[in-house]
């Protein structure tokens, strides 16, 4: 479970909004490995990665408008960081979550949990600057 803590606010209300909800996101997929009384977490977890889908298309839209809007000097970086993240998410093989979905669904979560700290910290933290 990941908790949103000050420290990871990069000053702009609205992003910072918009990153809570993606800790959000991250922790209902924590939640759902957490549950052992689901045998079968197919439908949910696809469920999640549809949500994760739609919602980091909608906020990579805006924060890159946001960064357009100010002229900010690495929005090409930045840009392609959001495109590799999506389709990463895009890519997962549901095919073989439905095989070993506990395993899968940990990969998933580490995924978005890593990338989503270490973009928020090290990218998006110089956008507020």
């Amino acid at each position: 479970m990941l908790e949103w803590k000050e420290e990871y606010s990069i000053g702009v209300e609205q992003i910072d909004e918009q990153h809570r909800h993606l800790f959000e996101i991250g922790n209902k997929i924590y939640d759902l490995l957490e549950n052992y009384l689901y045998v079968d977490k197919y439908d949910r977890i696809v469920s999640i990665i549809q949500e994760l889908k739609d919602y980091t298309k909608y906020h990579f839209q805006a924060e890159e408008d946001y960064m357009i809007e100010l002229k900010y000097p690495r929005y090409f970086s930045q840009k392609v960081e959001h495109d590799d993240f999506i389709q990463k998410i895009e890519g997962v093989d549901l095919e073989s979550l439905d095989r070993d979905q506990d395993k899968h669904i940990r990969e998933i979560l580490t995924f978005v949990f890593d990338w989503v700290l270490e973009h928020i910290l090290k990218k998006d933290m110089l956008i507020g600057a």
